[in-house]
C-alpha cells in the first residue's frame, strides 16, 4: 500500500473529505481505492446489481441507501459478480448480507451494518448521480480511498 488515509489527510488537508465513522469492513480487502461510481436507492438493490455486473476497471461503487439497515443492498452473489468484473470495492450507506462469504472475496466492502433480509427488486434507483454518504457529497469520477482507519474522498 502506497498511501494511508491519515497520510492523505495530512498531505491534502481539506481537499481530503472524510466520511463520518461508522462504516464497518465486511469484505476480503481491508484497503482499496478507485474512481467513484454511484447509486442512490431505497431498499431496492436493482441498480446496484445492474452496475456491479458491468466492468469495474478498479472502480468503487458508492451506494446511498439512505442509511436503511432493514434489508441488504449487497450480498454474496452480487459481490462475487463485482469481483469477476474487476471492481475494487463497494461502500454502502445501508446494510449487506452473507458476511461469511463477503469476507472471502477479493473486494473491499464497507457498510453501516449487516442483516439477513434481502432487498426488493422493482427497478428503482438512480445511477451516477451526486450522493451524500457519511456526511460527504460524493460525485461520480471522484476518487475514494478506504483503509482500516477510515474512508476519504478526493476530487
Amino acid at each position: 500500500m502506497t498511501w494511508t488515509t491519515p497520510d492523505l489527510c495530512d498531505e491534502l488537508g481539506d481537499a481530503a473529505r472524510v466520511l463520518a465513522p461508522g462504516f464497518a469492513s465486511f469484505g476480503g480487502r481491508e484497503w482499496f481505492d478507485g474512481p467513484v461510481r454511484t447509486v442512490r436507492c431505497w431498499e431496492d438493490n436493482s441498480r446496484v446489481k445492474e452496475v456491479l455486473a458491468t466492468p469495474g476497471d478498479g472502480a468503487v461503487l458508492v451506494v446511498d441507501g439512505g442509511g436503511s439497515v432493514r434489508c441488504a443492498l449487497v450480498g454474496d452473489l452480487i459481490a462475487a459478480g463485482a469481483v469477476e468484473q474487476g471492481w475494487a470495492g463497494v461502500v454502502v450507506a445501508g446494510a449487506v448480507r452473507d458476511v461469511e462469504v463477503l469476507r472471502t472475496l477479493d473486494l473491499g466492502v464497507r457498510a453501516l451494518a449487516s442483516t439477513p433480509r434481502r432487498s426488493i427488486r422493482e427497478g428503482r434507483g438512480d445511477l451516477d448521480v451526486d450522493v451524500v454518504v457519511g456526511g460527504v457529497r460524493i460525485a461520480p469520477g471522484q476518487h475514494l480511498y478506504a483503509d482500516a482507519t477510515g474512508i476519504v474522498v478526493t476530487d
